[in-house]
């Protein structure tokens, strides 16, 4: 990947083309973007695109990266927090708000990227994974946390749980984004959670 812009011009021209590439991406997929696409949209030149991007696939690595600090920024401070029943029902109900301020639209950035890219460009999953794993991290602390001050057994396992939530979420964002309500991710949420308490000391 090309280094980051010396400039703050630069940094803001990078970041522009960025923004709206990802909103192309998540409008019509990464098949159907093309980068000419992009620069009709950015009204960029060619060279001054790739001065930025060295290929499709470096812009679809930044997309990634991108997606996935707004994905877990959008969620603070409560990602931080998950260290007890109440503050993992906080994160829970402002996941649904969310789903219900964008009207059901649009699911889970990093998911969607997911399903396009995990069989067919095997860089962009394995970075894909990286932002799974990312994300899971913060329920790994959370859960370790809880198990430290009791609220968990001895013998849950935290990264399993984590995995657990992660997987109910992304089918109740997928359901949710398809039915247009938020009744599926609700749901999944409660099973989750309830198999994660029965864990509880």
């Amino acid at each position: 990947m090309p280094d980051e812009p010396s400039t703050p011009r630069g940094r803001s021209t990078r970041e522009r083309i960025l923004a709206q590439a990802a909103q192309l991406v998540g409008e019509k997929g990464v098949r159907g973007t093309s980068l000419n696409d992009i620069r009709a949209t950015t009204s960029v030149s060619k060279s001054q695109l790739y001065h930025y991007f060295a290929n499709k696939e470096n812009l679809v690595q930044a997309i990634i990266e991108r997606q996935t600090t707004n994905v877990l920024d959008a969620q603070q401070p409560l990602l931080t927090n998950l260290d007890s029943w109440e503050n993992l029902e906080r994160w829970c109900e402002a996941l649904i708000a969310l789903q219900e301020e964008r009207q059901c639209v649009g699911g889970c950035p990093i998911g969607s990227l997911a399903s396009e890219l995990a069989d067919q460009d095997e860089a962009a999953r394995v970075a894909l994974v990286h932002s799974f794993d990312q994300w899971e991290h913060y329920l790994v602390e959370g859960f370790t946390r809880m198990r430290e001050q009791g609220d968990l057994r001895p013998d849950a396992d935290p990264a399993e749980l984590a995995v657990a939530v992660m997987t109910s979420l992304q089918g109740g964002l997928l359901l949710t984004q398809t039915r247009k309500t938020t009744q599926p991710l609700r749901i999944a949420l409660h099973a989750a959670f309830t198999y994660v308490r029965s864990f509880a000391s």
